[in-house]
């Protein structure tokens, strides 16, 4: 909080700021603020101080009097300055008169040749900002690592699935059964193993800086259904039924980064099949009403239409997922603790959709429930932005 000082002009002269303390018992009124203050001039020597902000500094008011401000806050005066001319606050390092560092948030007003100044210590949300900005930059940097050295982590699993297999196929000789059984685990496991970095891959793809869309007109059903087609053979392994509705749909044409949209199909499909073992598999695909759009907080697009957004569901009939399995579904980071590979692995596929979702403007979101099945709903804007 700051106090307005007056000047009190006589006759002959005008009293200034320390004379107008001197004559009301200035420790008396500085003591009493509720603030820590301190009073310094323009040369940037503490003229006076209170009690609050000798115990900030760790101090008595008697030893930081005279100080330069400098000494006790990293380019006090220019802060000071600073925190004058754009009439706002101003956070910066300070140290105690032992040399000991911390942060404080200053605030500073002008009066005659000096600045009354008040502070308060800031420290302990300093250091949780400055974690927070540390860890997204370090995962940043860590995701547009595991980006750049995609082909130099996949290259040698593949070459191992490669040579396996040709073990397998007799292209190395024959081998004994015993043999044979080593090389299926070890085909086995490193299939699994590079299934598993292409999720981890992509989900870092998704939260990386390289993430750009690329946004053309395309054909929504001829992508769905080719993304479909791409997953006939596990379909048919499971006698999977395959249900399309889009008669909602007043046009097919979208405008969109068409090979995101099939990733994010993809991987929404991929869990709906791991989830279903008899049934079907519902795809639709219409326009979503304006107030599920505002409920969601997608993108506003603007002089946005009717069909500005499409609503894509996938629906299932399996097994559905448990209250627990719900939680934290879309971020992989939080089911670490969790040992079970499933997952994990299921949590960097969903992650991985509801990233690039809502990199492109939209919402993605589940209902599900244990042996009733799951819906996966996502809404984006498919429409060029109009000036």
């Amino acid at each position: 909080m700051l106090y307005k000082v007056y000047n009190i002009k006589g006759s002959n002269a005008t009293m200034n700021f320390t004379n107008l303390f001197s004559n009301i018992n200035p420790k008396e009124v500085i003591k009493n603020l509720p603030d820590a203050v301190l009073v310094v001039d323009f040369d940037g020597r503490v003229i006076w101080v209170n009690n609050k902000a000798a115990v900030i500094f760790e101090s008595n008011a008697g030893d930081l009097k005279g100080l330069n401000f400098d000494e006790l806050v990293a380019s006090g005066l220019e802060m000071a300055e600073k925190s004058y001319s754009k009439r706002n606050s101003v956070v910066t390092g300070a140290f105690t008169v032992e040399g000991k560092e911390f942060f404080i948030e200053m605030n500073a007003k002008k009066y005659d040749d000096q600045y009354f100044i008040t502070i308060r210590d800031v420290t302990a949300m300093t250091n949780v900002l400055t974690i927070a900005e540390r860890t997204g930059r370090l995962n940043k940097e860590k995701n547009l690592m595991l980006v750049r050295l995609s082909n130099e982590i996949k290259s040698p699993i593949q070459s191992i699935i490669g040579f396996s297999q040709a073990l397998l196929d007799g292209l190395g000789g024959e081998i004994t059964d015993k043999q044979s059984k080593y090389v299926k685990i070890i085909n086995k496991n490193s299939t699994e193993l590079l299934y598993f970095m292409e999720k981890l891959l992509e989900f870092s793809q998704a939260e990386s800086s390289l993430f750009i869309c690329e946004n053309q007109p395309f054909d929504i059903i001829n992508t769905i259904q080719t993304v479909v087609k791409n997953n006939e053979t596990v379909l048919n392994a499971k006698n999977l039924i395959i249900n399309y509705d889009f008669d909602e749909l007043i046009k097919k044409t979208i405008y969109n980064d068409e090979n995101d949209v099939k990733i994010i199909i993809q991987n929404i499909l991929e869990t709906s099949i791991k989830l279903t073992d008899a049934g079907s598999i519902t795809i639709k695909a219409d326009y979503p009403d304006a107030e599920l759009i505002e409920k969601c907080g997608v993108k506003k697009v603007k002089n946005a239409a009717n069909n500005s957004y499409i609503k894509i569901t996938i629906s299932d009939t399996g097994i559905g997922l448990a209250e627990t399995e719900l939680e934290g579904l879309f971020e992989p980071y939080t089911q670490l603790d969790r040992v079970h590979k499933k997952t994990i692995v299921r949590s960097l596929t969903l992650g991985t959709a509801y990233t690039m979702v809502k990199r492109m403007g939209g919402a993605m979101w589940v209902n599900s429930e244990v042996m009733k099945g799951s819906s996966f709903y996502i809404i984006l804007p498919v429409e060029k932005e109009t000036a």
